[in-house]
């Protein structure tokens, strides 16, 4: 059954969350308001036809009362997967788990095997298996979709003036190096930000530039220049998606503004201009030093060469030739407006003329404030890398515009939705559960992935089934980029529902530091109906108090890092923050958004990702042992400290995966062997409970919308995880706990390259010889060689019946072997990987020559060569597999 809500999408067709409802549009007009469309509509998404609405009743009394008594309306609407595919999901997975329960018992009575030893090992790994997999299980039996109504947010708090109610937002986006992280995603990123629909007084941008560096400070300076031109001709336009690069990227796009007869001329001059713009970031590298030395020669400076601003200052970041004060981990703090804050009043542009060629006559021009922050490094100092980057900009924000909510982006992301910040507002006013909503977490989804996904970067399974299920939960988990908090939970207070009165937001001070302008502020950033008139001008006393929380010894003897805002020592600060406000009583909230609400770039070279990898699962285990999830405050829910417990523990599977992946090694030197007798019995019970994982996974993917291929790509990236980074992971848990060591130091993903090279997806096709690399291709040789041998043996030696099912069994979980670590072979292949076909002629010429080399030797051992078709005694490669 269709769901018969209605929910609203936006400018266009924006905004309806994965087209599951959407209402009759408003469509943006160029200065920002919208025009009403006759109506309302529904349009389902085919891939959402198995959602049902579950508060039609509470929706229509929603209606009735219209919002009287100071109630707020309901915000956005509820779904939940129908009975047709729920019920059969739960059941499917109840008889999988009595299967599990009756393999065990079946074990336990037939402890036989030709080395106990092994039979406990494989003992161990398969109730470690099953329990991972309920645990994972559990957290998706009861998956929740939430759609945003837009429409109704701006009939509630838009005004007709063209000024609107809407709470105030500040935008947090990092970056520390701006050549290993493309300044041109990065002012991207705040482009598209300065143009979102939102009110144009009610949100700010925060950069914050980790490294220091002039490139970025001048480079934001030009995009502010730019921003003058971009904002005003998307709004013209209603233009989507509202980055430059990917706009332009994209040839044909329906049109959607107001002043079709202008578009072409308009968008002609606004390219020509953004390939300037351009040009000028790629200037920098080479106008600011040429700048530097003319300044240095006219100073006739001795030593170091000091990098200058254009007003002929110093600047007090990092220099182009690093010197004491001026260097990486080593200057002093920044805090420069770029735009100031805008008037509350529409500011109309001028019409075309002979200096400005666009006709910005009926469009609002202003532009959202915009703030360059680089915080105060210090080598005595353990800065804590992104973490402290955005604890400081909790802090220097708080001085300045103290919105009451926060949305961060990495600095290669950026807003393809230009309703999305509207859409994520439906949940934190909503008169249900809003005020008790920490944070609203929407997916991360990417360019420039090649069509197949083959490393699993898009990790759908995760972001469009795990997330929904979570959200029928506490919900789901903060995952980094693209998710926007209430400010006052980040400072670690508790929700209203725990909290009797604001009197104990704040609490102990000291907590927070000694800057009595922030302590001061944190009552106010609790009132989300709060707003501040224009921000403090920045004399000398403000400078000062910014200064003063950007120290680095300004967080000593804090609560920062640990209750007070981004958590520190742990590589995936972005779940343990949300564990930790999850813990305190918060609950989180899942958007998702057609078209996507952000994209950005994901590492697309096999070495990269599993560079990525590595750090997550070293992070998510680092929390396992270090926060013990399961055993978190009451105010956690027990399936959440359940679903927390699964996301953090699973590289701890590894251990056994490998087992199971190298054990072929032994029978490849002793022949038959076995872990587990009587054999048949044993395989059966594998089969059917491989089976039902495969059934169950495909019943998931219809409710989320997937696929089959992300499916299989879930499912083969989680074993090449598991033979190449997650027993690096284990290990640098080892290195902490056990032997009191820092563990292993993990490598920042290096983002996708813009211009090295004209051929797309180039490096998709190159190969980074790195040791985590090693152990899958020695998974891939053992599987290889036993199936060799396995060919070599059924020439030589003469086999049973039996002994050629048990063998040809062996030889099935082999090939299942190669094909789950089929992406990763042909990573390794570099730019033959064009041409999959040559992989599998390698893999039958491998056979062939691992054969040969079986006969020939047992030809040398024996003195004599035979083929064999008798009993011979055979050879048996007893399959375990896990769950």
């Amino acid at each position: 059954m269709a769901p018969r809500a209605t929910a609203a999408n936006g400018a266009g067709d924006h905004g309806g969350s994965n087209g599951v409802v959407v209402a009759g549009p408003p469509v943006a007009n160029g200065n920002g308001k919208h025009r009403a469309t006759a109506g309302r509509r529904v349009k389902v998404n085919p891939s959402d036809k198995y959602w049902t609405p579950v508060d039609e009743k509470e929706a229509a009394a929603a209606v009735e009362d219209g919002g009287e008594d100071g109630r707020r309306p309901l915000l956005f609407r509820t779904f939940k997967v129908e009975a047709i595919l729920l019920l059969p999901y739960r059941l499917l997975t109840l008889i999988r788990l009595v299967a599990i329960i009756l393999f065990f018992i079946w074990r336990i009575r037939h402890p036989y095997a030709d080395a106990m030893w092994l039979w406990w090992i494989s003992m161990v790994g398969d109730l470690w298996f099953g329990l991972s997999w309920l645990l994972n299980q559990v957290a998706k039996l009861n998956p929740i979709k939430r759609v945003p109504d837009l429409a109704l947010l701006k009939q509630q708090f838009d005004l007709p003036d063209g000024n609107s109610n809407l709470p105030r937002l500040d935008v947090f986006i990092n970056t520390v190096d701006p050549i290993n992280e493309p300044m041109i995603y990065t002012m991207n990123s705040i482009l598209s930000i300065l143009a979102a629909d939102y009110p144009v007084d009610r949100h700010a941008t925060y950069l914050s530039d980790d490294g220091g560096s002039i490139i970025h400070y001048e480079g934001l300076l030009e995009t502010a220049k730019f921003a003058e031109l971009w904002v005003p001709f998307c709004r013209k336009h209603c233009i989507e998606p509202r980055a430059p690069e990917s706009y332009f990227s994209v040839k044909n796009r329906p049109y959607t503004g107001n002043a079709p007869d202008e578009f072409i001329d308009d968008q002609s001059i606004v390219s020509r201009e953004y390939d300037e713009f351009k040009v000028r970031l790629d200037a920098l590298f080479t106008k600011i030093p040429q700048r530097s030395d003319a300044y240095d020669h006219a100073e006739d400076q001795e030593g170091a060469k000091a990098t200058w601003m254009a007003d002929g200052t110093q600047w007090p970041g990092t220099w182009f030739e690093p010197t004491e004060q001026h260097k990486k981990g080593q200057h002093a703090g920044i805090v420069k407006v770029m735009l100031n804050q805008p008037s509350n009043e529409p500011e109309v542009g001028l019409p075309a003329n002979a200096d400005y060629p666009l006709d910005f006559s009926g469009v609002d021009v202003r532009l959202p404030m915009l703030v360059y922050i680089s915080r105060e490094k210090s080598p005595k100092y353990d800065h804590q890398k992104k973490a402290g980057a955005m604890n400081v900009q909790l802090r220097v924000s708080a001085l300045l515009t103290n919105a009451p909510f926060i949305i961060n982006f990495d600095g290669d992301h950026y807003v393809n939705n230009s309703q999305a910040f509207r859409a994520a507002m439906c949940f934190m006013l909503d008169r249900r559960d809003g005020d008790n909503t920490a944070f609203v977490q929407f997916p991360q989804r990417f360019d420039d992935v090649d069509p197949t996904d083959r490393y699993c970067n898009h990790n759908r399974i995760f972001f469009d089934a795990t997330l929904l299920g979570l959200n029928g939960l506490q919900g789901p988990s903060y995952v980094g980029t693209g998710c926007m908090f209430r400010r006052i939970a980040l400072y670690g207070a508790d929700p209203p529902r725990l909290r009797p009165n604001d009197d104990k937001i704040v609490g102990n001070s000291n907590k927070f530091g000694n800057s009595v302008p922030f302590i001061n502020s944190i009552p106010s950033a609790a009132n989300q109906e709060w707003s501040m008139t224009s921000p403090p001008a920045l004399d000398e006393s403000v400078m000062s108090e910014l200064a003063s929380v950007m120290k680095c010894a300004y967080e000593d003897g804090t609560e920062w890092g640990k209750e007070v805002g981004w958590v520190y020592d742990i590589a995936t600060e972005d779940v343990v923050t949300g564990f930790r406000v999850h813990r305190t009583g918060w609950r989180s909230m899942y958007c998702r958004m057609e078209p996507d609400a952000f994209r950005g770039t994901a590492p697309i070279n096999l070495t990269e990702r599993l560079y990525q990898i590595l750090r997550w699962s070293g992070g998510s285990l680092d929390m396992c042992v270090s926060h013990y999830p399961l055993f978190a405050s009451r105010r956690l829910q027990f399936m959440q400290r359940i679903a927390y417990t699964n996301m953090t523990a699973y590289p701890t599977s590894s251990i056994f995966l490998l087992f199971y992946f190298l054990f072929p090694i032994i029978w490849i030197f002793r022949g038959e062997f076995y872990i587990q007798k009587p054999f048949p019995t044993y395989v059966l019970y594998l089969v059917i409970l491989i089976a039902m994982t495969e059934l169950i996974g495909m019943v998931e993917i219809k409710w989320a919308g997937l696929t089959l291929l992300d499916l299989i790509r879930n499912e083969q990236f989680y074993i090449i995880g598991a033979t190449a980074v997650y027993p690096l992971a284990v290990w640098h848990i080892v290195l902490k706990l056990i032997l009191r060591g820092k563990g292993v130091s993990f490598k920042l993903t290096a983002k996708q390259a813009t211009s090295a090279t004209t051929e797309k997806f180039a490096e998709l096709y190159e190969v980074q010889w790195a040791p985590l690399l090693i152990p899958t291709i020695v998974v891939i040789a053992v599987n290889v060689g036993a199936i060799g041998t396995a060919i070599g043996r059924a020439v030589v030696g003469g086999w049973s019946a039996l002994q050629m099912v048990g063998a040809s069994l062996g030889l099935v979980f082999n090939v299942w072997v190669l094909l789950l670590i089929y992406p990763f072979a042909l990573g390794i292949m570099g730019r033959w990987s064009k041409r999959p076909y040559i992989l599998f002629i390698f893999f039958v010429v491998a056979f062939i020559l691992v054969a040969v080399v079986y006969v020939a030797i047992h030809a040398l051992r024996t003195g004599v060569f035979r083929f064999h078709s008798g009993q011979s005694g055979g050879v048996s490669f007893p399959t375990s597999w896990g769950f």
